[in-house]
């Protein structure tokens, strides 16, 4: 009997929470990490099949990878910086989008059954490294003074609320865009998760009382949800290294 009294195994944030699989020198080794240590060997071997030995005339799969490749080159890289200064950062960004993405779909894969991006830890990592790179290419584009210009807004037309504007700017650029950066991704999957283990589980419960009908009912959602986490966990992706870009293409921007 669950402590809700009617038997219904609620899920909450006790679905997000994993018992250690292995505990080296008290570092503990759960599954999500796992999930994550085989999306990068995923994401890696994927890629390197697929290009190891290229070839002209491309076989299937190595026509899949460039397709993906092309994807995430010109439909985001290229669209958001241009081909000159976007190419020099085209294979970040389209590890970042498979990175994520296949730790998003593992919330629909048997056995695995869980999106390592509802582990805050995991977004809150991969927007650290965007903003890092995002204020090591401001420095360099731009020097202090240019960088401070460029996180601060500052435009002396703004008159008296300059100071105002320059705070608020400064406060947005360095301290709030990773955090948002970071939630976005990780508020998307998690809710998301969340849905589809209550549907899921309710079907399950339904199933084994008298409401068959509505456990029916269920399962159409849980279905519907998997298609909704399909699309969502893709979405996710493309957003993430949209954001990427975006504050890339502001830190090689001119700023007078």
């Amino acid at each position: 009997m669950s402590d809700n009294g009617c038997g219904f195994p609620a899920p909450g944030l006790h679905s997000f929470l994993f018992k250690p699989i292995a505990t080296v020198g008290g570092f503990e080794f759960n599954k999500v990490m796992l999930l994550a240590l085989l999306a990068t060997i995923v994401v890696v071997g994927f890629f390197w099949a697929a290009f190891g030995k290229a070839k002209v005339i491309p076989g299937k799969l190595q026509m899949v990878g460039e397709a993906g490749y092309d994807f995430v080159r010109r439909g985001i890289v290229y669209e958001t910086l241009g081909k000159r200064e976007g190419e020099k950062y085209v294979p970040l960004m389209v590890s970042l989008f498979f990175f994520i993405w296949i730790m998003n779909i593992w919330s629909v894969i048997p056995l695995a059954q869980f999106p390592v991006s509802s582990v805050f830890a995991f977004p809150l990592v991969l927007a650290a490294i965007v903003y890092i790179l995002w204020v090591s290419v401001t420095f360099k584009r731009h020097g202090f003074v240019g960088f401070f210009k460029n996180v601060t807004g500052y435009d002396k037309s703004l008159g008296a609320v300059l100071p105002l504007v320059m705070f608020i700017e400064l406060i947005s650029n360095l301290i709030v865009r990773p955090f948002t950066h970071a939630v976005r991704l990780f508020a998307n999957m998690f809710a998301g998760h969340l849905m589809l283990v209550m549907f899921t589980v309710a079907s399950w419960y339904l199933l084994n009382s008298w409401m068959i009908p509505a456990a029916g009912v269920s399962f159409v959602m849980t279905i519907i949800m998997i298609l909704f986490e399909l699309f969502v966990q893709v979405v996710q992706a493309y957003v993430f290294v949209l954001l990427a870009c975006s504050y890339l293409q502001g830190a090689l921007a001119e700023h007078h």
